[in-house]
Order: C-alpha cells, then structure tokens, then sequence
C-alpha cells in the first residue's frame, strides 16, 4: 500500500507506472533500482516477469541497492548476457541527503554507462566517483558503512556511560563539537540520542544488513574484523528488541539497557 502510494505520486508529476521490473525496462533506456536487500536486487533481476524478460543492447541497468560484490558480479553477468550495460552506483548518505541531493555515488562496472548517468548523479548527489570493475563499488561501501556502524556504537555507548555516570549528555555534545572528533554525523546521531525520538533517517536494519555484508568479505579474504563482529552483534540484539525500523541511532537503547 505505501509503495503504491509513493507510485501515485510520481505519476502525477509525469512518470509512466510500469506493473512489473520487466514492464519498466521495456518503456525505460536506462533503469535505476534500489531496493531493500541483496535477495530483493536479485529477485528484480531473476524473478517472474523479471528484468531480464526484456533487456536488451539498448538497455542500460543501474544498480543502487546496497549489495555485496558477487551479488553484483552475478547480476552484471546477466545483465551483459543479454546485451545490456551494467553499472552498481551504490550511494553513501542518508534520507536528508537524499534529500538535499548531497549524496555521494559510488560507482563501478560500465564506464560509458556512468558517463550517461552524470546529469542524474548530480540530481541526487554532490559528487560521484567510478571506481573500475564491477564489485569495486560495492567493497567500498561496505568499508565505509563498517566504519560508520562501529563509530556511531562508540557514539551510543558513550552516551550511554555518560548518562549513568551521571554527566549531562547535552554537555557531552557541546563539549564533543569542540573536539576533533566532531563530525555531521556525530552531531546529528547524537543531539538524537539525546532526543529520544529516532526519526528514521537510516534505518537501524539496513546498518545491520551491511555489517553482515561487511563480514562475508571479510571471510571471503581471510581478514579478521574482530571490533566489527562485536559491533554486529550489537545491532544483532537491537533488532530483535524491534528497533530495526527506528533510526540507527537507536542503536542507544540497546548500549543503555
């Protein structure tokens, strides 16, 4: 029902509305998708009445889900095989910068692809950036969201000691913002731990999601990440106290309780 909602919207400022993935690639010459999961990007490629019933050599397919490389290795496979092009552009940020367009797009696979997508790019985000085969993209956003999943834990288990050693949170963050380590993120994390609400502006669920992620390729490469498999399980519990819709913020509540 709130997809469908959102479809109405578009299509009163002027988009067509496709019932399936395979009835949008036929009306569309480049395709963007983004959706929840690595298995739902697959499912759009791969299921009934799919993307591939109708790709074709003048079709290009953009891939925006957060995904881990070989997920993106199989669907660019595909993809080519049927003739099309094939690029992941996977975005770092988050729904306010979305937005406020100032998202930065991380891309890989087919180059004069990425060239015909820069006037959409710049649309959605302050800088893109190519980053040469398939599965390159995807590797460094998993990097990024692993350091900013074990930061913002930091952050949540910070706050956390600070409330029960009885310290004034508000004046953590005054104090913080005139450290080094003040940052975006921690200031707007922050002042909403201190808030209480966790407007969900990165869902906690989809930080989780990457932090598995991160993990497969870290035992795909036989490299350790011992700080972020304790970090995971953190989120791990959050989730299953129901907080996986909530903002990943609220990551707090798991660290204070």
């Amino acid at each position: 029902m709130k997809a469908s909602l959102f479809c109405d919207e578009f299509v009163k400022v002027g988009a067509a509305h496709g019932l399936t993935p395979s009835d949008v690639i036929q009306a569309a010459d480049i395709t963007f998708s983004c959706v929840a999961n690595p298995q739902a990007a697959k499912d759009m490629v791969f299921g009934n009445c799919g993307v591939l019933l109708e790709m074709g050599q003048s079709k290009g397919y953009v891939e925006m889900t957060n995904i881990d490389a070989e997920t993106s290795k199989d669907i660019s496979e595909a993809i080519m095989t049927k003739g099309g092009r094939y690029l992941e552009a996977q975005v770092q940020g988050s729904k306010l910068q979305a937005e406020d367009g100032t998202l930065v797009v991380l891309a890989a696979g087919d180059r004069s692809l990425f060239d015909d997508c820069q006037s959409c790019f710049e649309a959605m985000g302050k800088n893109s950036f190519f980053l040469g085969d398939v599965g390159n993209a995807s590797k460094m956003n998993l990097v990024l969201q692993l350091m900013t999943g074990v930061c913002l834990s930091g952050l949540a288990e910070g706050m956390a000691l600070a409330d029960r050693a009885g310290l004034q949170q508000k004046d953590v963050m005054e104090i913080l913002s005139l450290t080094n380590l003040n940052c975006p993120l921690i200031y707007e994390k922050g002042n909403a731990i201190i808030d209480g609400g966790f407007p969900t502006h990165q869902a906690l669920q989809h930080m989780a999601k990457d932090l598995k992620l991160a993990l497969g390729m870290g035992d795909s490469l036989d490299h350790p990440l011992p700080i972020t498999a304790s970090v995971n399980e953190v989120y791990k519990h959050a989730k299953r106290l129901g907080y996986g819709d909530h903002d990943v913020s609220a990551i707090y509540i798991r660290t204070r309780f």
